[in-house]
């Protein structure tokens, strides 16, 4: 184990295959999800809470500012939103009207409520595409100049640019946000190392960004400069196990956590930044 990894301790290991988390400051929790459709709430003392089941696969997962959970469900093919409050789940988007939804895997929402989606669909035939899903669940295909399995996406700070995670690259792009809500031209960020598989992305809020990768059992971070650096390195996967997702966590987002798919456990740590802040839009 190297790097910042005796930094991070097990929040908890009580979930089922978490793929994902995020932060949800009107509950003061962690939403994770489960691979047969839960939806888990941990609190930062690590008790864990089902807050709902879709049935479906749960991956990427976005909040409102009504504590609204928006979950990708690879399982159903459907973006669904869900209440924790309730446990009750609808479909908030099937995909475009030209094109159904194949592996929805990550989402973030823009400034103005719409909701980002990237659809992973096939890792072989390089047939991904991102969608934008505006308030109330109309959909389009934003782009489809990243085809090679889009995965993790996050908005710059400025909110004109979606950074996503091409996995099967590897890499990361940024595409820009046009005055009309249109993709533009995708400009590649970094080209990650062979032999490597990138999955989640986060940013701090100095302008790194940080990379889970689902192959080597790594944690990078890029920073501003282009500089790619390892935050935790584990070759046995003792600690980090198929990482596949980070979230900065806590009323101060002074802490990063990490998704472990593999080992069922979500990692925390006080890496002595703070993450950039999030959007959560007032949708309804």
């Amino acid at each position: 184990m190297s790097g910042m990894l005796g930094k991070f301790t097990v929040l908890t290991e009580d979930l089922d295959h978490p793929e994902d988390l995020v932060w949800d400051p009107a509950s003061g929790r962690i939403y994770a999800g489960g691979e047969a459709g839960q939806i888990y709430a941990v609190t930062l003392d690590g008790d864990v809470e089902q807050v709902a089941d879709s049935g479906g696969g749960i991956l990427g997962l976005a909040v409102d500012a009504a504590g609204t959970i928006y979950a990708c469900d690879e399982g159903r093919a459907e973006v669904l939103r869900v209440d924790p409050r309730s446990g009750a789940v609808e479909v908030y988007s099937a995909g475009s009207a030209g094109r159904a939804m194949i592996e929805p895997n990550y989402c973030a929402f823009d400034a103005s409520g719409s909701l980002y989606v990237t659809d992973s669909s096939d890792w072989e035939e390089q047939n991904g595409v991102i969608y934008r899903i505006a308030p109330g669940g109309e959909t389009v295909v934003w782009t489809d100049a990243l085809r090679r399995y889009p995965n993790g996406c996050c908005f710059g700070a400025d909110g004109r640019w979606l950074y996503v995670v091409e996995s099967s690259l590897p890499g990361i792009w940024r595409v820009p946000v046009g005055d009309d809500g249109a993709a533009g031209a995708p400009q590649l960020v970094c080209a990650l190392p062979a032999a490597t598989v990138p999955d989640g992305i986060a940013f701090d809020d100095k302008g790194a960004l940080y990379v889970a990768c689902y192959r080597p059992d790594r944690v990078y971070r890029l920073g501003p400069d282009g500089a790619l650096e390892t935050v935790a390195d584990d070759p046995l996967g003792l600690k980090l196990n198929t990482p596949t997702n980070v979230a900065f966590v806590g009323p101060a987002l002074d802490r990063l956590a990490i998704a472990n798919v593999g080992e069922w456990h979500i990692l925390v740590g006080d890496i002595g930044v703070r993450g950039a802040p999030l959007v959560y839009p007032r949708l309804r």
